[in-house]
């Protein structure tokens, strides 16, 4: 996903040019040349596991908090998760909850080792996807229907800002950034709410692509209103 995206904040220059090739080589990807600074200023990239440390701790997430990572292979390994850990030490994943011979029955069967990530994630207290793939939008809809379940859906492009000057050191992390953090979060969290139509005048691809997915939000025409909700 790295790859195709662009995203390599965060990489080596070595690791970037890696990533790089790897979209050069893929014949069917037509998109090569990428801007990796316009695509994460865009809010396009997914947060590195450092950013979304930084991010639940801003929300106030005690550093006592169980984290299940639902994910497939993490480019880089623990060299990155390290840093979300160093904020969350109880961080686990599946392969750490699960013995091998549980695991191993799912062996050539990737869809299969995908659902279970999909169940932790549809039945946690709280889900936070990093970025908004299809998986993530697939549980954010689910947990919309079994009663609008609390998901936290980070605004990518504004938290950029905040984590830029931070790295400048305009600004500390704190209160003031919690603050700004939670301001900017209060209504993404997996209120009820309509799905988001496509943009006005838009037609055919166009009209698609700015339309909310169904799958992630399937309120009104498969939620019944009622007075919980």
């Amino acid at each position: 996903m790295l790859a195709f995206t662009g995203c390599t904040y965060g990489l080596s220059e070595s690791e970037a040019d890696e990533l790089r090739i790897m979209r050069e080589k893929t014949s069917h990807w037509k998109l090569k040349d990428i801007n990796s600074t316009e695509q994460r200023s865009g809010g396009n990239c997914p947060l590195t596991p450092e950013e979304v440390g930084i991010f639940l701790r801003a929300m106030g997430y005690p550093e006592s908090t169980w984290i299940y990572l639902a994910a497939g292979e993490i480019y880089g390994g623990d060299k990155y998760i390290s840093k979300l850990r160093s904020y969350f030490p109880n961080l686990v994943r599946k392969e750490m909850l699960a013995t091998k011979e549980d695991l191993d029955k799912f062996n050539d069967h990737a869809s299969q080792v995908a659902a279970l990530d999909y169940i932790v994630s549809v039945e946690s207290d709280v889900f936070v996807p990093s970025h908004s793939g299809n998986m993530a939008r697939a549980v954010e809809g689910h947990r919309r229907f079994l009663g609008h379940r609390k998901t936290v859906t980070p605004d990518r492009r504004g938290l950029v800002e905040l984590f830029d000057l931070l790295q400048k050191g305009e600004l500390m992390e704190g209160p003031k950034l919690s603050s700004l953090v939670t301001e900017m979060h209060k209504n993404r969290q997996g209120a009820p709410r309509k799905r988001y139509g496509s943009l006005p005048g838009s037609k055919g691809r166009e009209r698609l692509r700015t339309e909310e997915s169904f799958y992630e939000n399937p309120f009104p025409e498969c939620i019944c209103l009622t007075g919980k909700h």
